[in-house]
């Protein structure tokens, strides 16, 4: 692909997998390299190979934001899990790294997260129990939500493990709630 671009000024991207760890940065990385700016072949620098040009970014993978049953991974971080939230409900990378339950606004959405890691699957046999673990979206957690720029007109998404308030209360004010991580969709 580096080649066509280079014969035609084209832009074609691509992405390359390797499972191996060392083999990813110790040959296929250092294979890139060689293609994108040169090398001398046979080590001789008398032989000189033109690079073709172009660039490359070599990236890890991170924890896998869920586990092999749909849950969110107990390695899940807020950010990590809101970044992918945001995207999923948007189509668009979050505006900035996620530090608190509101994570910004797009278009006609507000994109809320309502999560504590050490209070998922807090059990819900009782009214106290549920309303008190941070995942749950309550009538105190809905009024105390941050409001969108006063400029904003459109609906109030927010992403929880569980919801108490009335569907009546929750169209009132605009919102829309998302159970996580069952209700986490693909991007627009």
């Amino acid at each position: 692909m580096l080649d066509l671009n280079k014969q035609d000024g084209g832009n074609r991207k691509f992405i390359l997998v390797e499972m191996e760890d060392a083999i990813a940065r110790d040959v296929t990385a250092e294979r890139l390299r060689r293609v994108v700016d040169g090398y001398d072949k046979g080590g001789d620098p008398a032989k000189p190979v033109a690079g073709l040009g172009g660039g490359f970014r070599f990236c890890t993978l991170g924890t896998p934001l869920f586990d092999a049953f749909g849950d969110v991974d107990a390695d899940v971080t807020f950010p990590d899990l809101a970044a992918h939230v945001f995207f999923c409900e948007t189509g668009v990378p979050i505006p900035a790294r996620a530090t608190s339950d509101y994570l910004g606004t797009h278009r006609d959405r507000a994109v809320y997260l309502l999560y504590d890691p050490a209070t998922m699957g807090v059990p819900r046999a009782g009214a106290a129990a549920r309303d008190a673990a941070a995942n749950v979206l309550t009538p105190d957690r809905l009024a105390a939500l941050p409001m969108p720029p006063d400029d904003f007109e459109g609906t109030r998404v927010v992403y929880a493990e569980g919801c108490t308030v009335s569907r009546e209360t929750l169209g009132q004010a605009a919102v829309v709630f998302k159970q996580i991580p069952y209700q986490i969709d693909g991007a627009r």
